[in-house]
């Protein structure tokens, strides 16, 4: 990770004090400016999504994998090879579109399996044989937790989701394999019931929780020692709820090494201009 190339990582000035009030195109234009945040909490009512982006030749097997594992890996939407805008990346007005390379946050680039560089644009290293695919944020369930009275404490705390790589292997699609990534959150014991109905009201965003309970259970060695986000906020009373996590795809990267991938830097995520009642199941 030393050798890891950080291009473009800057705090631009403007910091939103009501990020969940933004509209998607207001936040997109900030992160394109240079900022650099986590999403959770941003643009409530709106769906959030991982990006992944590999050459045309891997396109059909990354899609095989999401078929295989839906869990992790629910597609929003796929470009094509080349298109940097386009289906959810903006509203009715074109010009409002996002622009895929530029308007996430924070992005890591893998060559060979191995992060090389971690950028606010991706401009740079992008290619035209590129194909992208927008997979569901657990994100997007954070505010419906919020209003059934669920607390999210990493977003109270002002951090990142922790997330963990288990010892569960997705299924693999040709080259392609890797473990099941998933991110947490501490839920009293009375809401856990609550919190297990709100997100399962949203299988296009990870859907209901994939294990509850003994992070051993999953292979989780130290919950307080996460391999991507922050340290978990875990208050008295509270259980451990696993969601499977987008940042799955990155874990298939770095086990199957294609030649290169473009995603977003785990918590960093792409705002949609869907709404995220257009997921949600009655």
């Amino acid at each position: 990770m030393s050798s890891t190339e950080r291009q473009g990582v800057r705090q631009a000035p403007g910091v939103p004090s009501d990020p969940a009030s933004l509209a998607p195109e207001a936040a997109r234009r900030l992160f394109a400016e240079g900022l650099t945040v986590p999403t959770s909490g941003w643009c409530a009512g709106y769906a959030q999504a991982n990006i992944i982006a590999v050459p045309r030749g891997l396109a059909f097997e990354t899609l095989l994998f999401a078929q295989r594992n839906p869990k992790p890996c629910p597609i929003l939407d796929v470009l094509d090879a080349g298109e940097v805008r386009g289906g959810v990346l903006g509203g009715a007005d074109p010009g409002s579109h996002a622009d895929i390379r530029t308007d996430v946050p924070l992005y890591r680039v893998y060559e060979r399996g191995e992060l090389v560089a971690e950028v606010a644009d991706a401009r740079g290293h992008w290619r035209d044989d590129l194909v992208t695919f927008l997979v569901g944020c657990s994100f997007t369930f954070e505010h419906p937790l919020l209003e059934a009275g669920v607390p999210v404490r990493h977003l109270t705390a002002g951090r990142n989701v922790p997330m963990y790589v288990t010892s569960r292997q997705c299924r693999p699609a040709g080259q392609l394999s890797g473990p099941l990534v998933v991110s947490m959150r501490g839920v009293p014991s009375a809401l856990v019931a609550d919190a297990v109905r709100v997100t399962s009201r949203y299988p296009a965003v990870h859907g209901a929780p994939v294990h509850v309970g003994d992070p051993g259970a999953l292979g989780i060695g130290d919950l307080a020692a996460p391999d991507f986000g922050d340290p978990p906020v875990l208050e008295p009373g509270d259980v451990p709820v696993f969601w499977a996590c987008g940042v799955t795809p990155q874990a298939m990267v770095m086990e199957s090494r294609p030649e290169i991938a473009i995603t977003h830097a785990p918590g960093h995520m792409l705002i949609t201009d869907a709404r995220d009642s257009a997921y949600a199941v009655p």
